[in-house]
């Protein structure tokens, strides 16, 4: 009996350590993917011209990293001035560059559709990941001459992503009250006013259509120079950051342009040239995968 009795407690301490060990390991890994989320999150958060600078898309390497979010970008119009590169520069944190092409440094204007946004291993959420956007931005290179984008403004409608973006990337995300409308024709009709009542007053409207299709951008030709961007630069606490995206080539066709103004200039502190765009292009879209940010090394 007592060997009986003495092989059961045995048995029932077996099952135990087991079933301990099974908690365990479950909490360790756990533990484990929280860390790494909440790892991946904070570097989000914290997150001479290059021969790389018209490096087309296939040749370049993603990161090791994993991807941090997945969206479409579509039906976007890229409207760009030509400016003063000095103008530019001295609106440029510590570490950039104004980049330019020909001698010739740009702003862009590009309203888009931002469509089925959604975290990796998430789905896209009905009301939360589509949303219209409009950003104003200048083209640079860091101390390395790895070319990107500096983004004056990001306007977009979807509170929500405003707050994120504004919280881990750290970009000048606006909220802004925006519209977009298609003609029985095709044509795209929008609108943007910003929410803040110090720039309320102002309001940024386009009126365009695709038109026929353009070659894809060649290696060194000034559309390749202005659409083809795979990196952007944000300026955190902690210095220079530089995230990454990834997206087939653009295809590029022209766009029958009606109706346009360079207001968002105006809003993001710049003087208004007082001119039509200098080049004008649009992309039906593209799917796009999104990356953490990274330190800049010596920014």
């Amino acid at each position: 009996m007592k060997v009986k009795a003495r092989s059961k407690y045995l048995f029932l301490l077996l099952c135990a350590g087991r079933i301990s060990k099974g908690c365990y390991l479950y909490y360790v890994l756990q533990s484990r993917a929280w860390r790494f989320t909440l790892k991946l999150m904070s570097r989000s958060a914290s997150a001479a011209h290059h021969p790389d600078a018209f490096m087309p898309r296939t040749d370049q390497v993603r990161p090791r990293r994993g991807a941090l979010m997945y969206q479409q970008w579509c039906d976007l119009l890229f409207l760009h001035w030509e400016y003063s590169a000095e103008a530019i520069q001295a609106t440029l944190p510590e570490g950039l560059f104004v980049d330019t092409f020909e001698g010739r440094a740009y702003l862009g204007i590009v309203p888009f559709f931002m469509r089925k946004i959604r975290p990796r291993y998430l789905p896209a959420v009905p009301g939360i990941s589509d949303f219209l956007e409009m950003n104003l931005r200048t083209y640079v290179v860091d101390r390395a001459g790895v070319p990107g984008v500096w983004f004056y403004s990001l306007d977009a409608n979807q509170w929500l992503a405003v707050k994120i973006a504004r919280l881990f990337f750290n970009l000048p995300y606006e909220h802004a009250r925006m519209k977009a409308s298609r003609t029985p024709e095709g044509r795209i009709q929008f609108e943007s006013k910003r929410i803040d009542p110090k720039r309320s007053a102002i309001t940024c409207a386009f009126d365009y259509a695709a038109g026929s299709d353009l070659p894809r951008p060649a290696y060194g030709s000034l559309e390749f120079f202005l659409v083809e961007r795979y990196r952007l630069y944000s300026n955190t606490l902690g210095g220079l950051r530089r995230g990454q995206v990834a997206h087939e080539p653009y295809s590029l066709c022209h766009a029958e342009l009606t109706r346009w103004d360079e207001n968002l200039l105006q809003l993001d502190g710049f003087a208004l040239t007082g001119r039509s765009p200098d080049h004008i292009v649009m992309s039906r879209g593209v799917d796009v995968t999104i990356y953490p940010l990274e330190r800049v090394g010596g920014g």
